[in-house]
């Protein structure tokens, strides 16, 4: 009996489903959310800015609708004011995925200590905060899908970015802890770990002539990543075809952790 190709294909379908995306209008979120909108979902971005053309135009041509919450992901209320702007709009929440984030970079000895508590409160008490109001409803439902976006500094310390390395540590052994949690109830806690990625929070390093020439020569792959390249990843994890994958944590980085 062949493979029957529509039948597995349909798995990675998510025609009709709404995905929220913290940071969906620019850099790897506007990746995800392209990605995600043209295998059928209609998509909520949770920003601080109103504006999204490339948003609006990226969804648009993929024939699904787009809507835009503006939010500070970082208040204490944002959550519950996202997921209450989407269920509004929509009637339903299916995917989450707790993507924005920020990136200070200073010598440890002199990390300012507002700095360190900016970073810790926008990439990880908000992604738990995010996970918690729409996580509640997932399981009223018995389904759901959360991506959270991590980083291959879940797994390394980096240079000069404490805060954000300690963050995304933290964020991955939360993926997991939501996973032993909610796994068996019909909820996918996931994660992607993005290597080096050639979007406007790695300006500064990718100006950094010599270091960012040695990452690039570290890389496998030969090259930085694009929002593009996470896409299938999120798509994979969003969709049925991932329903048994519990707690994992998938590198996107062009081979980088394999060096």
């Amino acid at each position: 009996m062949g493979l029957n190709m529509d039948m597995i294909l349909d798995l990675f379908r998510l025609d009709g489903q709404v995905a929220v995306i913290t940071g969906g209008n620019r850099g790897l979120g506007l990746g995800i959310a392209t990605a995600l909108a043209q295998a059928g979902a209609n998509i909520v971005s949770v920003q601080r800015k109103a504006d999204a053309p490339e948003l609006i135009a990226a969804v648009g041509q993929a024939g699904r609708n787009a809507h835009m919450v503006t939010l500070d992901v970082g208040a204490t209320d944002a959550a519950q004011q996202a997921l209450t702007a989407t269920l509004q709009r929509f009637g339903r929440v299916d995917i989450l995925v707790n993507n924005a984030g920020v990136q200070r970079r200073y010598p440890s000895a002199e990390f300012p200590v507002e700095e360190w508590d900016l970073v810790l409160n926008i990439n990880m008490r908000a992604v738990f905060l995010f996970c918690k109001a729409f996580g509640r409803t997932m399981l009223k439902q018995g389904r759901g899908k959360i991506i959270n976006i991590t980083s291959v500094l879940s797994f390394q310390g980096g240079y000069t970015v404490p805060a954000y390395a300690a963050a995304k540590h933290a964020v991955a052994g939360l993926t997991k802890s939501l996973c032993n949690e909610w796994g068996s109830q019909g909820v996918n806690v996931n994660a992607i770990a993005p290597g080096y990625m050639d979007t406007d929070m790695n300006e500064a390093l990718k100006a950094n002539v010599a270091r960012s020439a040695a990452i690039n020569a570290r890389i496998p792959a030969g090259r930085w990543g694009q929002p593009d390249d996470i896409g299938g990843v999120a798509v994979f994890l969003a969709s049925r075809a991932s329903d048994y994958v519990h707690g994992e944590v998938i590198t996107v980085d062009g081979g980088w952790m394999a060096r």
